[in-house]
């Protein structure tokens, strides 16, 4: 099936068939409007395109920056149909010119409200989504084997999309390297499991569909890379939260070997306590596909895949937006060929990709997804009792870890207790040492600390001390899209020094694509080790810390015995 050549045309995101564009073509002289003309033309087309992939041919628009972006190029078929929950299906050659001059749509999902802090505009949202963006140096050649670097969105494997102006690319190809970011199908769409389904595979494993999405794409990125001047030997893969989870899954499973040099995990891995961050058997997550197919009276995978996508959202518990819907979605399963076993035993047997890691944590991020009385500590005597009511009998050794004689150390304490029993924390702290144990390759640690610059006119005057580095907050340096966060009111008041610290730690990732290491002249980034464990503080300044290894190790072994996280909390990060 030839993929028919397509057109630019004024209407938004949407894109017409074959048989209509025919039509269209075969009508202009009667329905042409002069402005129709003229928007069919890209507006900045690239010099030297179309650009040849395996494909076929492809050209992009020139950015008024001067990089040149290639936005939703198409790395798979659309899952749609009978390809609804089946892995990734790869393109067939087209003839003409696909012209990759817009982003596509997000793939299907709730959607966010509009008064959030990371609220970027609507997006269109499709079951036909597994699109890829590229954004590359003008300079950029075929041949000139620039660093890539790829990022993987989060959102708790139930939201996200690489359309986000958060996640753009513009600025780290301006810092000289190519940048792509990528979509994965994500909720029920995207991991759901059912033994029909696993039945009807090759593989005989189901439900980890936006997995093998990030991993088709990576395949797509290793085949064509070096076609917009990238080098596919100097690929590293990022991402943060759900898509950090996604970067420590696609190191350890043998599908994604080769495929990169490097990984960046921000804020999230599969090593977090309890060890396999909710990895469930495929059993296990068959259990969700039963219960949706029960739900709607589905006879069956061939029933549900006539079902709208919306009454399947309707479904699904999405705790991002506010715990609503009955069926509990979860991540990747053990399935035996995406994972033949849990990332912790496949690290253990030395059977990851062994390359060199990059994991970290934001400081302040744990106490937004904990309700334990120690994030509302003021004074000694609350410390006291919540370390009490947390650790049981285990409490007079943290306090041995965490010694506190006044109410300013009690809250400082109170602090570090709840960022290294955190899951980011204590998910850098498990990659670190899986990853020494196992492999040859370096780990490199970092925490960031800086706080944002709210603008009190805007947000709460409290937010810098009530928030400090939320979830998510270095995700706009490391990309240095600071700019999204203002696109549609003024919530942040960006200075000189924000830019330039956001200029150094994306040098920083340019750094480790390039050589394997992420020091820099600005930042020389010690190797991480168990006998030494250090990491860089990405605040006002960048320093080398110590990690405190022993409280590390007591929050690892003796988690506290928090609430459940608050429903339909607002944070920052969302």
């Amino acid at each position: 099936m030839a993929l028919a050549t397509r057109l630019t045309v004024g209407f938004g995101g949407w894109r017409p068939s074959s048989a209509l564009v025919r039509a269209v073509v075969a009508t202009a002289a009667v329905f042409l409007l002069p402005g129709v003309a003229r928007a069919q033309v890209v507006e900045q087309p690239i010099p030297g395109d179309p650009v040849r992939i395996d494909t076929g041919l492809v050209s992009g628009k020139l950015l008024d920056s001067g990089v040149k972006a290639y936005l939703g190029l198409r790395f798979a078929q659309a899952p749609t149909g009978d390809l609804r929950w089946k892995a990734p299906q790869p393109l067939e050659p087209w003839t003409g010119v696909y012209h990759a001059d817009r982003k596509m749509p997000e793939c299907i999902q709730v959607l966010r409200p509009h008064n959030i802090n990371h609220y970027f505009g609507e997006e269109a949202t499709s079951e036909d989504c597994l699109f890829l963006n590229i954004w590359a140096p003008g300079s950029a050649r075929a041949g000139d084997k620039l660093p890539v670097i790829v990022f993987i969105y989060g959102g708790g494997f139930t939201i996200g999309s690489s359309g986000m102006a958060l996640y753009g690319g513009e600025n780290v190809a301006r810092s000289g390297a190519l940048f792509v970011n990528l979509n994965y199908r994500v909720g029920l769409l995207g991991f759901m499991a059912h033994p029909e389904l696993t039945a009807e595979s090759p593989v005989r494993s189901s439900g980890n569909y936006g997995i093998l999405d990030q991993v088709a794409a990576l395949h797509w990125i290793r085949r064509n890379i070096a076609a917009f001047g990238g080098d596919p030997d100097k690929v590293v893969i990022s991402g943060q939260s759900a898509g950090s989870m996604s970067v420590s899954l696609l190191q350890s499973t043998p599908l994604a070997r080769g495929l990169f040099r490097g990984v960046v995990g921000m804020s999230g891995s599969l090593f977090s306590r309890p060890a396999g961050a909710g990895l469930r058997t495929l059993a296990e997550a068959e259990k969700t596909g039963i219960e949706v197919a029960e739900l709607l009276k589905a006879d069956g995978i061939a029933a549900l895949r006539q079902v709208p996508a919306d009454q399947l959202l309707s479904l699904q518990q999405d705790c991002q937006m506010g715990c609503r819907g009955t069926v509990r979605v979860g991540n990747a399963n053990i399935d035996g060929y995406l994972l033949p076993a849990s990332p912790d035993q496949l690290f253990a047997e030395g059977r990851q990709n062994d390359v060199p890691v990059i994991t970290g944590f934001t400081r302040d991020e744990a106490a937004g997804f904990t309700r334990d009385g120690l994030t509302r500590v003021d004074t000694k005597d609350q410390f006291d009792a919540e370390v009490s009511r947390l650790y049981g009998d285990k409490a007079s050794e943290f306090h041995k870890l965490y010694p506190a004689a006044t109410d300013a150390e009690a809250r400082a304490m109170a602090s570090a207790a709840v960022r290294e029993a955190g899951w980011p924390a204590q998910g850098s702290w498990g990659w670190a040492h899986a990853q020494h144990r196992a492999g040859k390759a370096p780990v490199f640690v970092y925490q960031f600390s800086h706080v944002q610059p709210f603008n009190p006119a805007v947000q709460p005057a409290d937010h810098p001390e009530r928030i400090g580095a939320y979830h998510t907050s270095d995700v706009p340096y490391w990309l240095q899209t600071l700019d999204a966060l203002n696109m549609f009111r003024p919530t942040r008041l960006w200075t000189d020094a924000d830019r330039e610290l956001a200029r150094s730690m994306t040098s920083m990732l340019i750094s480790f694509a390039e050589t394997g290491n992420p020091s820099t002249a600005a930042a020389r980034w010690p190797v991480w080790t168990p006998d030494k464990p250090r990491l860089l503080d990405i605040g006002d300044t960048l320093q080398v810390r110590p990690m405190d290894a022993a409280r590390f190790a007591f929050q690892a072994a003796n988690p506290p015995l928090a609430e459940p996280p608050a429903t339909g909390r607002r944070t920052p990060r969302d």
